[in-house]
């Protein structure tokens, strides 16, 4: 991959994070970190929360769970996609989908994952936990839970010290290799 391209792929991540970030309603909130989570620790059930996942409008698909710019900009790079199933430690999620984007044809570490899947609150309630009994480390905001592995593990890798990062909304849960690529995380539609 030359310079100038990856240069692009990181400024329209960069722009795309932005652009983003401008919508939340409280930009200068930072998420409050659960300081005393435990395994033992669950979501309080949130009285307007659904027992069932929000359903989505068509089925999630490598190509429709991030936006077609970004798709766009994988693909002038060369990059391909392995699609997986969407898991949470041991829980396979069947209604989701994992993808992992990079250049197949070099064998490298430098890739993006992203995931996407309908998830019932009880099932979310018991991943998070399971999460947190393992180590991983539990921030909450008005945007939903976030379960990240923990720094430690991080080895110098991961943006502001998020790594791999579940986001737990009403109905679903989106899965990137840091934090900030949630942003680009859709629902499929």
């Amino acid at each position: 991959m030359t310079r100038a391209r990856l240069a692009l792929l990181v400024a329209t991540g960069a722009t795309a994070a932005l652009a983003l970030a401008g919508c939340t309603s409280t930009p200068d909130a930072a998420p409050s970190v659960a300081a005393s989570a435990t395994a033992t620790d669950a979501p309080a059930p949130d009285a307007g929360a659904s027992a069932t996942p929000t359903p989505s409008p068509i089925d999630p698909t490598c190509e429709n769970i991030i936006p077609t710019a970004t798709v766009d900009d994988f693909k002038s790079l060369g990059w391909t996609y392995q699609e997986e199933p969407f898991r949470i430690g041991a829980t396979a999620l069947d209604d989701g989908i994992q993808c992992k984007w990079g250049d197949a044809k070099v064998a490298s570490d430098r890739v993006q994952i992203f995931g996407w899947a309908p998830i019932d609150d009880a099932t979310a309630q018991q991943a998070e936990k399971d999460l947190v009994a393992s180590g991983w480390k539990l921030e909450r905001d008005g945007t939903g839970d976030y379960v990240t592995e923990n720094p430690d593990w991080l080895g110098g890798r991961g943006a502001g010290g998020y790594g791999l990062t579940y986001l737990f909304g009403d109905g679903w849960v989106k899965f990137a290799d840091t934090r900030q690529s949630l942003l680009l995380v859709e629902t499929p539609q």
